[in-house]
């Protein structure tokens, strides 16, 4: 069954060459039960490591049933100790945190072969430990712990057993109760390969191998040993490797069931791990929530201004480096807001405009805002429908007539919320009635849009401020396309009316579109400016978990060890700890979205700043995470599945 030849070995121990196997040529049976003795250092245990494709030798010929194993791949191997081969080691070797039966189930995983946990319970029926399934290692004695070894050694029906002083830890009853269940597995016509520096153990076998120093001193039989029982032949190399490492639903919930138990294990360093991410993600979906709600703001507060709108100011002149009031140098006459009706193309509406502070007055009631007089399309172009009332005609604006219209913010100081339609106000001593209250506008900043009053433009000039001249005209155009046409015509006429030249610039045009696409374009670059900069926090919670994976690598290195003496192959090593990294960053995620909804909350609430959470943007903080978890549990992962098995069962 397992042919060898001059085999060679040499370990590197410094400056000096350590020749673990030197020229070692044997042959072992199908159904022997061989053991290697030797002292301490004398190469047994590295002569069965080769042997159980945990190591591989550096020069000689090593078949098994006539196949070269020498030129096998990772995974080729992997599929022969999973499926050939059960190793019981002098460690034990158990999962600490997991149940007997998961223990012995352990290869299952890898097998790729359909079995069920039924296999294992089964085994452990063999060895006696039918009533301790559920028993953690450091819930059994050493004998069960090496009994529980045994049975996972069993549960893939294998062909040769390797066993590295399986004796070694144990007592000298429970010794003897696990050469007795060796002797019982070889009498069913297992292949056994047994090491160990203890003859008494080594009288079990059928043919003792004595080795020293590298080299084979003697090889017989044990004539007090029964005869090898007749057995079917062993598997070809074909029919193991096929179909191996193809997974199942179960096996990928059986990982990631593992995953949780090893995050489990480790409470609080799997939250400091998942914290960074959990900030990560709440800092993303909070600012992206905020910049949207700004960028709505600005829509709305847009909005307010109407669409399509220009304003035509007076231009200001520098006199001796002193900016002059608006209009010291040229003025806007009524007249021009006729003219820019009428000979302006594609000018939809015109209204003039003055405005200053007044004070309001309701019995003993005053309150001080600003009054603004415009004319009649001024309801259409700023989106300024009463909400009760109505607003005043053209005749009351040609008529000089006292009404007015009162924002919510004088409605609620003078006339305590109530209906004002119909009542008298004073302004600056002048007796108005109020006809109308205008729609909610909100506030800006440091500005309360509500707080206004709007009066006739003729009535503000002519009664109440005294004005001859307006301070702007706004103008509203019948299509985006059409302003910049309107705005060249404008100036042109203003320049003709008043005889300035277009060198002088004497009036000036504000496009209220161009404002409302640079705050607008300002919000987008903002909400950008703000969320690459949340996104640096999960690159640091990303961070975060790469380094804890290294530390959970290192600390698990016996174990990854082995998961690849039972069969894992370096996928299956990556799979595992790739799991952990986005189980942490999963949980991180659901709590990133909690902890930023509450602070979105706490903004809107507190800092009455406008929030909108999406769903593209808890989507896109989750895959984010989702996306760092993978990144960063790359290299962690693949430093655990290029793990040497040999290397990482003796680390400590």
């Amino acid at each position: 069954m397992i042919k060898v030849e001059n085999l060679r070995k040499t370990y590197q121990m410094g400056e000096v060459e350590v020749r673990a196997l030197d020229g070692v040529s044997l042959t072992v049976e199908q159904g022997e039960y061989v053991a290697i003795i030797g002292a301490s250092g004398s190469g047994k245990s590295t002569l069965m490591h080769i042997l159980g494709l945990l190591d591989v030798p550096d020069a000689g010929l090593f078949e098994i049933d006539g196949t070269d194993v020498t030129q096998f791949s990772e995974n080729e191997l992997a599929a022969f100790r999973n499926r050939v081969m059960g190793f019981v080691f002098q460690q034990f070797n158990l999962l600490k945190r997991t149940s007997a039966l998961e223990n012995v189930g352990l290869p299952l995983i890898y097998a790729h072969n359909g079995k069920k946990n039924d296999a294992a319970v089964n085994m452990l029926d063999l060895v006696g430990l039918g009533d301790r399934m559920s028993h953690h290692p450091n819930e059994l004695s050493g004998g069960q712990q090496q009994r529980v070894a045994i049975a996972r050694a069993l549960v893939n029906n294998p062909s040769i057993i390797f066993a590295d002083e399986p004796t070694g830890n144990l007592d000298s009853k429970s010794a003897k109760e696990i050469m007795q269940v060796m002797s019982e597995l070889h009498a069913q016509g297992l292949t056994i390969i047994l090491v160990t520096h203890d003859s008494n153990v080594a009288n079990h076998a059928q043919r003792i191998i004595e080795i020293k120093d590298g080299k084979i001193l003697a090889d017989f039989k044990n004539p007090d040993s029964p005869e090898i029982p007749a057995v079917d032949k062993a598997p070809e190399a074909e029919s193991v490797i096929a179909g191996f490492g193809m997974h199942s639903i179960r096996e990928g919930f059986t990982l990631v069931k593992q995953s949780l138990r090893s995050l489990n294990a480790n409470k609080v360093r799997t939250a400091l791990s998942a914290l960074g991410i959990m900030i990560g993600v709440a800092a993303v979906i909070t600012t992206v929530a905020v910049g949207n709600g700004a960028k709505i703001a600005v829509e709305e507060q847009m909005s307010r201004l109407g669409s399509n709108l220009m304003v035509l100011y007076p231009q200001r002149r520098s006199r001796g480096g002193v900016q002059q009031a608006r209009g010291s140098g040229s003025r806007l006459e009524v007249g021009d807001i006729e003219a820019i009706r009428e000979e302006v193309p594609h000018v939809m509406r015109v209204s003039g405009t003055v405005d200053n502070n007044a004070q309001l007055k309701v019995g003993n009631k005053n309150w001080n805002c600003r009054v603004t007089g415009v004319e009649v399309d001024y309801e259409v172009m700023r989106a300024t429908e009463p909400q009760l009332g109505r607003f005043f005609t053209a005749a009351e604006n040609n008529g000089r007539e006292r009404v007015v219209l009162l924002g919510l913010t004088p409605v609620k100081e003078l006339f305590d919320g109530q209906n004002p339609i119909g009542r008298e106000i004073k302004i600056d001593r002048q007796t108005f009635t109020v006809i109308g209250v205008l729609p909610e506008k909100g506030s800006s900043g440091f500005r309360d849009y509500d707080d206004a009053a709007i009066i006739p433009l003729n009535t503000a000039m002519k009664r109440l401020f005294g004005e001859d001249y307006v301070e702007r005209i706004e103008i509203q155009a019948d299509h985006s396309d059409n302003m910049e046409r309107i705005q060249t015509d404008a100036l042109a006429l203003m320049d003709k009316r008043h005889r300035t030249g277009t060198q002088n610039e004497a009036f000036d045009i504000r496009n209220l579109a161009e404002i409302q696409d640079a705050y607008s374009e300002t919000s987008k670059v903002m909400s950008l400016l703000l969320s690459s900069i949340a996104s640096i926090a999960l690159v640091v919670g990303g961070i975060g978990i790469m380094n804890i994976m290294l530390v959970s690598v290192t600390e698990r290195t016996r174990e990854v060890g082995l998961r690849k003496a039972l069969g894992a192959r370096r996928n299956d090593i990556m799979m595992q700890f790739l799991i952990e990294a986005l189980i942490i960053s999963f949980f991180g995620g659901c709590l990133g979205v909690a902890l930023g909804g509450g602070a979105g909350y706490l903004v809107e609430r507190f800092a009455s700043m406008p929030v909108l959470f999406t769903q593209d943007s808890i989507m896109l903080a989750f895959i984010f995470s989702a996306v760092i978890g993978i990144v960063f549990g790359i290299w962690p992962a693949r430093k655990a599945a290029l793990l040497n098995p040999i290397e990482a069962l003796r680390y400590e």
